[in-house]
């Protein structure tokens, strides 16, 4: 399965009550099947996966894959602490028609998740048991652990792994995965701030936060890196670097549905601990997101 142009890493809709909003899924999903997205992660760390019951996430799961349309490939963000767990969310994923899971590396036990053979043995043995085939996440900033260049070499290997989500926004630690990867393994960037980069570095795509607001933007970046043409993806690099960064960093879900907000997609309310952003934020995106198309 080629994995190929920008996925958004979509948002968890809630109603004012902090219940899961039907309505604004299929509103936002509906709307992002106009565009050229090539499909979506659903219920990944972007959607508040922590927050969400496991009765929750199997229902928006349902919800996504029923408003998707037919040509978007849809990713699961089914990892779990445990390998029995992990392998169970898959296939119950698989089930609703996803077409691959995204496992996060467990850390909970961090001192011993660390070692890396104890990753291989994680992934491996998730991907021995899952019906789909699955995507390393490596998000060192939430983990605090490093997947080395070695391990996805290892990994790369493995028939039902075929490739993986680096949010970690080091484009050279992007570029070592590409390297020591075997060949047909898919390294997506999951950074807007080095998309374009990645992309040149030999991304065929990512999955990103930023697109749940402003996806045209992010796959202007694409198309143009795509028919070769280097300066205009770098021009609308440059144009996102801003919101990326507020969203990335600053102001992370409260502020990206707040972007949602502006543009014309449902962000609503976050779950607690997340916390409304300021005014003065709020003017700060405005600002930021103000002319980049949705």
């Amino acid at each position: 399965m080629k994995l190929q142009g920008i996925f958004p890493a979509i948002t968890t809709p809630f109603d004012h009550n902090g219940d899961l909003y039907k309505v604004k899924v299929q509103h936002n999903i509906e709307k992002w099947n106009r565009t050229g997205l090539a499909g979506y992660l659903v219920a990944g760390s972007t959607g508040e996966t922590p927050y969400l019951t496991m009765e929750e996430k199997l229902q928006v799961w349902e919800w996504s894959a029923q408003y998707a349309a037919s040509d978007k490939i849809l990713i699961a963000g089914s990892g779990a602490e445990s390998v029995r767990e992990s392998v169970r969310l898959t296939n119950r994923a698989a089930e609703l028609g996803y077409k691959a899971g995204l496992i996060l590396a467990p850390h909970y036990y961090r001192s011993m998740m660390s070692r890396m053979e104890t990753q291989i043995l994680f992934f491996r043995t998730v991907a021995d048991q899952a019906k789909i085939p699955i995507l390393l996440y490596h998000f060192p900033q939430v983990t605090g652990i490093d997947l080395t260049p070695e391990a996805v070499a290892t990994l790369s290997d493995h028939p039902n792994i075929i490739g993986m989500k680096d949010s970690s926004g080091n484009l050279e630690g992007t570029k070592r995965f590409l390297a020591a990867a075997k060949p047909g393994f898919q390294v997506l960037t999951g950074s807007a701030s080095v998309l374009a980069e990645s992309l040149a570095a030999g991304c065929p795509g990512a999955i990103l936060a930023l697109a749940n607001a402003v996806p045209y933007a992010c796959i202007s970046i694409y198309e143009a890196h795509r028919t070769r043409e280097p300066e205009a993806a770098m021009d609308w690099q440059n144009r996102i670097a801003c919101a990326s960064k507020l969203c990335a960093t600053a102001y992370g879900i409260p502020g990206l549905k707040y972007a949602m907000d502006l543009k014309g997609y449902y962000g609503g309310p976050t779950r607690l601990p997340l916390t409304v952003i300021t005014p003065d934020a709020k003017r700060e995106l405005e600002q930021a997101f103000d002319g980049i198309k949705s």
